[in-house]
């Protein structure tokens, strides 16, 4: 989450997603210096498929998270050469299972001063010809803070559970909607850079997407999901509880109580310090982060020891396969129930 923390196509949708114009090469856009890597040296380690029972497996998870959180990414940091890696990793992701670019590309550049940075924006478009023009939006920032306080000689921030953890759920939701076609409305799957930044590239998108005037219905950031709770408390929590009917709906969709309400995160302003914010603000729609740090349960918040070793698998297994259900509620039911609460 946004560093405050430390306090403590369109119109119709045309025919479908835009049909890209320019195809991603292997080695990565005209833009793109000899020093960036090939398609090669990103190929993910394991599959990038989900598995026979449609369900995200711990060996997907896993493999994905290793390589985004790995030290030959050097921490992410928006415009470097291993947020580039990064990128390229999630377009193979994308491409490998059918999901398509909704722009030219699968990349939504922007620039912070001297600074390039690119949101990384796959699309499933609706099956529901009554309802594919509407949106649904699942996303996660896949920058970090590149390097940290040394401590026994690394200095590389990795950002296993910030946001590598979101990411990888992402990209799981991607794998299973493209297999079972089961998205009666359109979704854009987001990663987004320059998170750690401000949310520079939350804002540039959905800036972006409000200047198309899309049909959005809901907003979902996933943000550090990593490691579980305490076995007393719901399985995660929803910031800006309060402000629509999410939470509640996703529960009824889930069959149980998945998402709960976390005191602290109205107490420390947490719906306004991650990338669903800039959705709300342009849309005035449900758009809200889910997280399962609640600040007892992970010390490494921009911390060199934000490694892999620090994830519980089991735990981003089950929440993944957990909130599917939800997500498809969500993206399927005919009208749209989830509202801003008072409206």
């Amino acid at each position: 989450m946004k560093k405050l923390f430390v306090l403590i196509c369109i119109s119709t949708f045309l025919l479908s997603c835009k049909t890209p114009e320019v195809i991603i090469n292997s080695n990565g856009s005209s833009a793109r210096t000899n020093s960036y890597p090939s398609k090669e040296q990103v190929t993910p380690s394991a599959s990038t498929k989900i598995d026979a029972n449609n369900q995200a497996s711990r060996l997907s998870i896993e493999g994905s998270l290793n390589y985004l959180a790995s030290d030959a990414l050097e921490g992410r940091q928006t415009g470097t050469p291993g947020i580039e890696k990064a990128a390229i990793y999630i377009e193979n992701v994308f491409k490998e299972n059918n999901v398509k670019p909704y722009f030219e590309t699968y990349r939504d550049s922007f620039n912070i001063k001297d600074i390039v940075g690119y949101n990384i924006v796959g699309c499933l478009e609706g099956t529901d010809p009554n309802i594919k023009n509407e949106f649904v939006i699942l996303g996660a920032h896949y920058d970090h803070i590149g390097t940290s306080k040394e401590v026994n000689g690394d200095s590389i921030a990795n950002g296993a559970n910030d946001d590598a953890s979101g990411t990888v759920a992402v990209l799981e939701w991607a794998k299973y909607f493209a297999k079972t076609k089961s998205n009666k409305r359109s979704v854009l799957f987001t990663l987004y850079a320059a998170e750690e930044m401000g949310l520079k590239g939350s804002e540039h998108l959905a800036a972006r997407l409000k200047s198309e005037n899309i049909d959005l219905h809901t907003m979902i950031n996933f943000e550090m999901i990593g490691v579980p709770r305490a076995e007393t408390e719901i399985l995660a929590y929803m910031t800006g509880y309060e402000k629509s009917n999410l939470a509640k709906t996703l529960n009824e969709y889930a069959g149980s109580e998945i998402i709960g309400f976390f005191p602290k995160a109205k107490e420390f302003r947490l719906f306004m310090r991650s990338d669903n914010y800039p959705f709300y603000e342009q849309f005035k729609v449900p758009a809200h982060a889910i997280s399962t740090f609640d600040f007892t349960n992970f010390e490494y918040y921009h911390h060199v020891d934000d490694e892999t070793e620090k994830i519980d698998f089991n735990h981003m297994t089950n929440f993944i396969n957990k909130m599917i259900p939800a997500l498809e509620g969500m993206i399927n039911t005919p009208s749209k129930e989830i509202k801003m609460n008072n409206e």
